[in-house]
């Protein structure tokens, strides 16, 4: 049942196989957030194995709180698809999409809305982040592009400090940057909805390369807010593997086609092409690679293809 109650804002977070991290993640949330800012946190299982969403389950049911709200998805429709389905069970201003690896190290939610309330042209925003050991991990970047993939972000850092700002300075005022990271974003419902929300195409990666491009086109900008702090235990959900590299490769050609001429699109493709040729070489499994990036990258290869129901 959707929610009538209108909050500050709805924290949507997605499980997936990992409810330890989800575990500390809300309770991070709980524990920084200020008692005067109202929130719901809608939790989306995405299809995890049963014995992790019982788990789940049963540490949701011992908070005995009616800001939380558990919802179990019988397919895992990867990141956008389940983050759209957390909006769907949310009713706030703001929407804050927090990966499950995350850990609020102070009132982040406060501190970002506080800031874009402020200033009209902050249209999603994203807090400071670090690994649990303390380095600074890039919350701003910019545009997935034909010259970013093949020149390389130092490259255009290089070239325009402006339109390019340094990803790896700490920043004690907010930054204005092409995208931030989807680790940790909160963006104003109107204007979510008004750009469609994720692109529900795309299974993994890349979208928020997408939504930010969107939302810069009706003038809501992305900032880095670096008064708020979190950790993020990067990568805990999607270990490294040759479909994770396949799925990468896929979800920025299908951006890259639907946000730049099909010269560029075509021009990176072959570009990957030779590269995973090469690489196939000398490293044998990479062949499965060259081959989908032969026949175009298509959404038809996406790990979203091979998702089943399960009861």
């Amino acid at each position: 049942m959707i929610t009538k109650k209108k909050y500050e804002v709805a924290v949507i977070v997605i499980n997936y196989n990992t409810s330890d991290y989800t575990q500390k993640c809300i309770e991070s949330i709980f524990e920084k957030t200020a008692q005067n800012i109202d929130f719901q946190i809608v939790l989306i299982d995405n299809c995890s194995e049963k014995t992790d969403y019982l788990k789940l389950k049963s540490f949701v049911d011992q908070l005995h709180s009616d800001k939380i709200q558990l919802v179990r998805n019988n397919i895992n429709v990867g990141f956008g698809a389940g983050n759209m389905l957390g909006v769907h069970y949310s009713n706030a201003l703001y929407l804050a999409f927090v990966n499950n690896d995350s850990y609020l190290t102070n009132d982040c939610l406060s501190i970002i809305i506080d800031a874009m309330k402020k200033d009209n042209k902050m249209g999603i925003c994203g807090p400071l982040a670090h690994t649990e050991n303390g380095k600074l991990l890039p919350t701003i970047d910019h545009f997935a592009s034909p010259t970013r993939e093949i020149l390389s972000r130092k490259f255009l850092e290089f070239i325009n400090r402006k339109k390019y700002p340094n990803r790896k300075k700490i920043y004690t005022h907010p930054q204005k940057a092409q995208f931030v990271s989807g680790s940790f974003m909160v963006v104003k419902t109107n204007d979510f909805n008004e750009v469609g929300g994720f692109d529900t195409n795309i299974f993994l990666y890349y979208e928020e390369t997408d939504l930010c491009k969107r939302l810069a086109k009706i003038h809501k900008f992305a900032y880095l807010i670096p008064e708020a702090h979190f950790i993020h235990y990067h990568g805990i959900s999607t270990p490294k593997s040759l479909g994770i590299k396949i799925e990468l490769k896929i979800s920025l050609l299908y951006v890259i086609r639907k946000h730049y001429s099909y010269f560029a699109f075509k021009f990176l493709l072959t570009y990957l092409q030779i590269q995973y040729f090469i690489k196939s070489i000398f490293k044998p499994k990479y062949w499965k690679l060259f081959y989908v990036l032969l026949i175009g990258a298509p959404l038809s290869k996406s790990l979203k293809t091979k998702q089943i129901i399960k009861p």
